[in-house]
């Protein structure tokens, strides 16, 4: 067996689940909102914040942006090792992603629960 220092552990399988799992997530949650907008004709301030004030909708919006982040760690991931060849640009690179994406989860959650 060949171990690629690049993978650090991962395997196909579990970014496959990882993938397919987050996905439903994120189709679930946009589901969730259209239904929102279907039941609620007239959309104000007053009613999208009570709405976001609401502690389910808040967990649903954070269990969706992590299932983003998830989504888009392993995207990038794939990306990156596929056609970054010099390991010391795509460490760089991945480094600047994940620190994207944790800003990106950091700005979400002080979203969220700023409401």
């Amino acid at each position: 067996m060949v171990n690629n220092a690049a993978t650090v552990g991962r395997s196909g399988v579990h970014d496959f689940i990882l993938l397919r799992a987050s996905a439903i997530v994120l189709a679930l949650y946009t589901l969730f909102l259209i239904g929102f907008f279907v039941v609620t004709p007239d959309v104000t301030f007053e009613i999208w914040q009570g709405f976001f004030g609401n502690i389910c909708t808040k967990i649903f919006t954070i269990l969706a942006l992590i299932a983003l982040l998830i989504h888009a760690w392993i995207g990038v991931w794939q990306v990156l090792s596929d056609y970054i060849k010099p390991a010391l640009l795509r460490g760089g690179l991945q480094f600047f992603f994940s620190v994207l994406l944790l800003v990106y989860f950091a700005t979400g959650l002080l979203t969220v629960w700023g409401v």
